[in-house]
């Protein structure tokens, strides 16, 4: 269903996009860099984050961590990432799969600047055995993201 909610976005939103899906397991950062031949930096891993009591995703580099001094800074108040029950409630994608395209409910998109790194970026597509290649600017313009610096410094 959740891959289907994403080639409905997608269809209506970027329908020149494909999605490719994998026999291998792309639920982690690592398993998806394999599996796509890319490095895991252009992983575009959707952090859910509850930011007080609202609930908002975070797409992000893959080998980028949350700063929380940054994030409080942006939003006000201290991430807490959701549990597995409730990602898969919010966004009506498995945890491994969730990405900012088809999503059960409307949630604010953030895109951090860590993604302006690569030309293209590797997002999941709604299950963790399904992705898609796009230009950060691009992923950030369909999903109507915000620009927002809240992560780490990428270690060298």
């Amino acid at each position: 269903m959740s891959l289907e909610s994403v080639r409905a976005f997608l269809a209506e939103h970027a329908p020149d996009i494909e999605i490719v899906e994998t026999a291998e397991s792309s639920a982690t950062v690592p398993l998806a860099a394999a599996a796509h031949g890319v490095e895991p930096g252009q992983i575009a891993k959707t952090l859910s984050l509850r930011l007080g009591e609202e609930v908002v995703l975070v797409v992000a580099r893959g080998d980028a961590r949350i700063d929380n001094r940054k994030c409080k800074a942006a939003f006000g108040a201290k991430p807490r990432m959701l549990g597995v029950e409730d990602v898969a409630d919010l966004t009506g994608h498995p945890v491994g799969g969730v990405c900012p395209f088809g999503l059960a409910r409307p949630l604010k998109v953030y895109c951090d600047i860590s993604l302006m790194a690569f030309d293209v970026v590797v997002p999941a597509a709604g299950s963790t055995h399904s992705a898609l290649f796009i230009a950060p600017d691009r992923l950030a313009a369909i999903t109507d993201a915000a620009w927002v610096d809240i992560c780490q410094d990428p270690a060298p």
